[in-house]
């Protein structure tokens, strides 16, 4: 007789089965657990490992970054010479020759200015109160006027300000004794102490001089002013128009707002405008067509009238432009500044339009017309180039986002080598992602190219040259003011993040050191 089996029962011994079949030995799933623990430690060691490295990688990166309390320039980061001659024995650190020795001319000076400098809080032309630094109780400076061949004599004093203080001839072209870089050329000037500077004015223009001892926040916060070098004693100085900010009001001359500049209808008009701030100022005209007569101190050739473009004025450098109010009754030319300030030039009472300062920028490339230039730079001698980026590291132990040259940070940075007479190319690359303003103090370049682009109008001489992201540019000059010379960026706050380099003529060397007794510090 045959049971019935109950199917729940069946399928109940079935899952018994087939569990029990598939169930692990004790001696199995120990094993197994010994190799699971295994691993996991050997993750840990190995994810500590790994930490232990990269912690220790950064520690020495921070440490490697410190600056000591005093170096040399000289010292700093590597030679490069351009393709051009070597020396024997390389790259000299110290003797020769003396940029202390490389000092102005003698005999009896033309103009004589004393400056003293102050930290204090003062007004504005406009009525703001501003808590800064002055030049004989004001900001911006006495304006300095000059005529070529002059020589110029400046007794800088420092009545007050803490940090000391260091006076830098921008745009001119003086002995490098005279550049007023405080740790290169000079020691910084001590509150209660003075400083001479001597120089010839060898080029008609619109220059400035601004502080170079921590200058980022010396400059900004109002140790500046203009230098004028006329052509001749009977030239028209024009209108000086120095932009500047302070705490964050725009100023023309110490004023915000609209300035009106009395001038003739149907006469041009001069106006230098400087920029002293760390960006690029962009310049609108309204009312009347005008013309761009110089860049940074040096004359356009053959300049047309302009309208409805905007000129774009790096910071650090100047234009100067002509101006010519319309017939009387027709109203006036605005030269509008940026950030509701302008200038209102033409005869009393005149209006003046609104100006377009969205227009786009006069490309200065194609602007005028070709003339000779004394230099040949179909053969050079040195061929540099400087590539400026952007990457993480550290400086002076600080971390951070840093700018780069030639992929160095700070004080990691090239030393552009030369001998005097050399004719220098150099072709600058930015893949930073902002626009950087380049200086070189003590020469003047000429624009070659941008972009592959070849220079097709007047002859552009600059110092203070805006490169924008993704832009290179290829700029000449000849080495013909023996030193040391720094070239940097005039955005002050990068080059106080280590956006500098320097020009160096072979056989010279410097006495000062960053830091040290009188606590240079030229950004």
């Amino acid at each position: 007789m045959t049971t019935p089996v109950d199917p729940a029962e069946t399928a109940t011994t079935s899952a018994g089965q087939d569990s029990h079949a598939s169930s692990p030995s004790p001696t199995g799933g120990a094993e197994a657990a010994g190799r699971r623990g295994w691993v996991g430690q050997l993750l840990r060691w190995g994810a500590i490992g790994l930490s232990v490295v990269l912690l220790g990688t950064l520690g020495y990166l921070w440490w490697d970054s410190r600056l000591p309390s005093s170096y040399s320039v000289m010292d700093m980061g590597y030679a490069d010479y351009g393709g051009g001659a070597v020396p024997v024995g390389g790259h000299q650190h110290a003797g020769g020759t003396s940029v202390a020795s490389l000092t102005g001319p003698a005999g009896p000076a033309a103009v004589t200015v004393s400056l003293t400098a102050r930290k204090e809080a003062f007004t504005l032309a406009s009525g703001e109160r501003v808590d800064g630094f002055t030049l004989n109780h004001s900001s911006p400076g006495p304006e300095i006027t000059a005529t070529v061949g002059d020589i110029v004599q400046v007794e800088l004093v420092n009545e007050s300000v803490p940090d000391g203080v260091a006076l830098h001839w921008h745009g001119v072209r003086v002995p490098n004794a005279e550049d007023g870089v405080a740790g290169v050329t000079q020691d910084a000037v001590p509150v209660g102490g003075r400083h001479t500077y001597r120089f010839r004015v060898s080029d008609a223009g619109t220059f400035w001089y601004h502080s170079h001892q921590v200058s980022h926040e010396q400059v900004k916060e109002g140790l500046f002013g203009a230098l004028v070098v006329l052509p001749s004693r009977d030239s028209v100085p024009g209108v000086v128009a120095q932009v500047h900010t302070y705490d964050g009001r725009r100023t023309v001359q110490g004023a915000t707002g609209s300035r009106h500049v009395s001038a003739p209808s149907g006469v041009p008009t001069r106006v230098r405008v400087v920029n002293t701030d760390s960006g690029p100022l962009r310049v609108a005209v309204a009312g009347a067509p005008y013309r761009v007569l110089a860049v940074d101190g040096h004359d356009l050739h053959e300049p047309g009238e302009v309208s409805s473009r905007v000129v774009v004025v790096a910071a650090g450098g100047r234009v100067d432009l002509s101006v010519t109010p319309p017939p009387a009754g027709a109203g006036a030319v605005r030269v509008d500044l940026g950030a509701g300030l302008s200038l209102v030039v033409g005869p009393p009472g005149a209006e003046a339009p609104t100006a377009d300062t969205a227009a786009a920028p006069l490309d200065l490339l194609a602007y005028g017309t070709p003339a000779p230039v004394d230099l040949d730079t179909s053969h050079v001698d040195r061929d540099f180039t400087l590539t400026i980026d952007r990457w993480p590291g550290f400086v002076d132990g600080r971390p951070g986002l840093f700018w780069t040259m030639n992929g160095h940070l700070y004080p990691d940075v090239p030393m552009f080598m030369v001998r005097q007479g050399d004719v220098v190319r150099m072709t600058i690359t930015n893949d930073s992602g902002e626009v950087h303003p380049m200086h070189l103090h003590g020469h003047v370049a000429l624009v070659l190219s941008r972009d592959g682009v070849a220079a097709s109008g007047s002859p552009w001489w600059t110092d203070s040259l805006d490169v924008d992201e993704g832009e290179t540019f290829v700029v000449a000059f000849r080495a013909d003011n023996p030193g040391i010379w720094m070239d940097h960026c005039h955005n002050l706050p990068h080059a106080a993040d280590g956006m500098v380099a320097h020009l160096a003529y072979e056989g010279y060397s410097t006495p000062y050191v960053i830091g040290g007794q009188a606590d240079n510090e030229p950004e």
